[in-house]
């Protein structure tokens, strides 16, 4: 890895390392290469007697490995979630008549995302009781202005600027 590490090199250089791992380790083939280590593994049970020191090459090597893959799968996981919810934001906004009240959610308090939810149930209970809805055939109706949810209606100062 000839990549040189600056101020900004080493959040750098892990987000290329996680996704080239994750990459790497999501394939099937390194699923049967881990596989197959177990397997040899297993097989050298009898030459070694079963040993502690057999079962604890096996024990420390996968601990190891686990420790280090959360972090690894983690930091991915972020990433992509950050990436989609910035796509779905600018669809948000790029489409008229969306209630871009519903961008940033995710910043959201408990309580607020409840109140939400709820909010959408009711939504979904008077739709399915009017025959429209997902099932429905009117799916255009979900977007009305007069069925916005409260916490749905407000816009941050940075999106009201936005046409």
């Amino acid at each position: 890895m000839s990549e040189t590490i600056s101020a900004s090199g080493p959040r750098e250089f892990f987000r290329r390392f996680a996704g080239r791992s994750s990459e790497l380790l999501g394939t099937t083939e390194s699923f049967f290469a881990a596989l197959a280590l177990i397997l040899v593994w297993t097989a050298l049970g009898p030459v070694f007697r079963y040993s502690d020191s057999w079962q604890l090459v096996i024990n420390t090597t996968t601990s190891i490995m686990t420790f280090l893959m959360v972090f690894l799968i983690q930091n991915t996981q972020n990433r992509d979630a950050k990436a989609t919810q910035l796509k779905l934001d600018e669809l948000l906004r790029g489409v008229h008549g969306a209630r871009t009240g519903l961008v940033r959610l995710e910043e959201l308090s408990e309580e607020e995302l409840k109140a939400l939810t709820s909010d959408f149930e009711r939504l979904r209970t008077r739709l399915a009781a009017a025959g429209e809805g997902p099932r429905g055939p009117n799916l255009k109706s979900i977007g009305s202005e007069d069925e916005i949810p409260a916490a749905a209606e407000r816009d941050t100062p940075e999106m009201a600027s936005r046409p």
